[in-house]
């Protein structure tokens, strides 16, 4: 479903996908989470009585469990020719997998191992002084050994199972929803250009769509469920479990969620008509949204424009180094991510990230995925539309007259709203700050907002004032909330109308009412941008309107 910022620049655009991105799944045996459950794992483990096994049940066994799961590793990577790499503390690993596929032909298998330290849960054991008697076991959390395994998989291609040397072996999955594209794309013969996990160019943006859709389907639980056991149990665990220890123990993982990402891609038909839609957009939202910093790198080349060589799409083909400028923009709320940046020469791309699914509330199990997928996918067309909603503004007609008149809002009689007072400007300008977030703001946002922006203090601006400036606006339609909820939120067309309020206010209005008492003496640059042409144009015309209306604008007015 097209938002309203897509809709806006359809025109301009050859196609457009959405397509899930970084998927990262927790992987974990549920018996291991308890004591008893441990314990009854390892009894299954050891053989013989229960006593027999809980006797060789020490901190120094598992510390044995673990060393035989290091030297099995590296033993088999001897034998296969696959390098193994000790990376230290604050080593980007991605960019050293990046660099051996760079330099090396892969196949199916794993082809790379690095080894770094992490944190972990364990079990810490508990005997007594004689180490006779078990006393129990405690989960702790210490840094031990991971081993990343970066194997190739002939249907997702480049995925990473991370997993901890010790006991009960808890591991992380990592893989990349374009590399499952691309893989698929390929089969269906449609070209493409890929830079990273984007697709700057492709022969069929219909055709790579609906195949980039499949990843939100009920059925893609299900392939991510089946790609892990295709490769956990044989290419990592079997180093600490072999496959008869692990039918033996009934070792099965279960998988839940954890993070993901969900991007929405404009493919332009011209690089430059990007570049001026992103750079306008972005000059004229960005102080409305509150976004503190705006990060660009320069690229090597310059993109393309109308009458520019348009490179042809070839099946597969993989831009590794980007060469183009890169400007990166994003909204942080809690451990959710709303971003906005440039691809490649002429592609437009919105991404929705979770780092925590948690916060979605929506569960965590691997069968919930379709709900976080459609979570994201709502996050990220809502702040689609949100942009295109604060970047052009409408104002319908009568609103100025409406707003300062009282209103009604159930069977209270609240007041009416003067743009004029800097306060309601403040409350304006938070909840507009507050349009994108995913899932509404309460009131203690919206005055911390305004805390924010303004720097004002709980002493000048409360949540009580805060409180009654939000129901001042539900009067005029200008804030929903859902009923039986605390959350307020901003439709569409109130964003557009307090767009509108607030620039005519502090762009139109104030700039003009204080360039009509310039001298007319008064030096003007001789190079104007066009904006401040378009001021000075108003402000001779403005001068002369008054003049003509007998209005003096101000006694330093000539």
């Amino acid at each position: 479903m097209a938002d309203d910022f897509t809709e806006r620049y359809r025109d301009l655009l050859t196609g457009w996908y959405d397509c899930v991105d970084r998927i990262v799944l927790n992987a974990y045996y549920p018996m291991g989470s308890t004591a008893g459950g441990f314990r009854t794992w390892w009894r299954r483990l050891i053989g013989g009585t229960d006593a027999e096994a809980d006797a060789v049940l020490d901190n120094a066994h598992l510390m044995r469990l673990a060393g035989r799961f290091a030297r099995r590793v590296r033993a088999w990577a001897a034998d296969n020719a696959v390098p193994v790499i000790d990376c230290t503390a604050g080593e980007r690993k991605h960019l050293v997998a990046e660099e051996y596929l760079r330099t090396h032909s892969v196949g199916p298998g794993v082809f790379l191992i690095l080894v770094a330290r992490a944190p972990a849960m364990v079990w810490d054991v508990r005997r007594s002084a004689d180490g006779t008697v078990l006393g129990g076991l405690a989960r702790k959390r210490t840094y031990v050994n991971h081993y990343s395994f970066h194997i190739m998989d002939r249907a997702w291609g480049h995925l990473v199972i991370k997993m901890a040397g010790h006991a009960p072996f808890g591991a992380q999955v990592i893989l990349n929803g374009h590399e499952y594209v691309a893989i698929a794309a390929q089969g269906e013969g449609i070209g493409f250009v890929k830079e990273g996990n984007c697709f700057t160019e492709t022969t069929d943006p219909a055709g790579l769509a609906q195949i980039a859709d499949t990843l939100s389907q009920d059925a893609a639980a299900g392939r991510l469920g089946q790609v892990i056991d295709r490769w956990i149990y044989t290419a990592c665990l079997i180093f600490g479990l072999d496959l008869a220890d692990q039918q033996r123990t009934c070792f099965r993982y279960a998988y839940s969620n954890y993070q993901a990402e969900y991007s929405r891609n404009l493919l332009f038909a011209y690089g430059g008509h990007m570049d001026r839609v992103f750079n306008a957009m972005l000059d004229r939202t960005r102080s409305r949204l509150d976004i503190p910093a705006v990060r660009t790198l320069f690229g090597a080349r310059r993109r393309p424009g109308k009458y520019g060589m348009r490179p042809s799409p070839r099946v597969g083909v993989v831009l590794e180094t980007p060469a183009w400028d890169l400007t990166v923009f994003k909204v942080c709320f809690g451990l959710l991510t709303l971003k906005g940046y440039t691809k490649g020469a002429r592609v437009l791309r919105f991404e929705a990230i979770t780092h925590n699914t948690r916060q979605l509330g929506c569960g965590r199990a691997l069968d919930r995925f379709p709900q976080i997928i459609a979570r994201l996918a709502g996050m990220c067309q809502r702040f689609c539309t949100a942009l295109d909603c604060v970047d052009i503004g409408f104002l319908p007609g009568g609103t100025l007259d409406q707003l300062p008149l009282p209103a009604q809002l159930g069977a209270s009689r609240v007041g009416g709203i003067d743009v004029n007072q800097p306060r309601i400007r403040a409350a304006l300008a938070a909840v507009l700050a507050l349009a994108p977030s995913p899932d509404g703001f309460t009131v203690a946002e919206m005055a911390a907002k305004v805390h924010a922006m303004t720097g004002q203090t709980h002493a000048t601006y409360n949540v009580r004032q805060a409180a009654y400036d939000l129901r001042k606006l539900r009067a005029k339609q200008l804030v929903a909330k859902p009923a039986r909820t605390r959350r307020y939120y901003l439709p569409g067309p109130a964003a557009r109308t307090i767009s509108a309020l607030l620039t005519l206010r502090d762009h139109v209005i104030a700039p003009i009412l204080a360039g009509v008492k310039i001298r007319r003496h008064d030096h003007v640059p001789a190079r104007l941008t066009p904006i401040d042409q378009d001021y000075e144009h108003l402000r001779t015309d403005m001068a002369t309107l008054f003049r003509h209306l007998g209005i003096q604008p101000g006694p330093a007015a000539a």
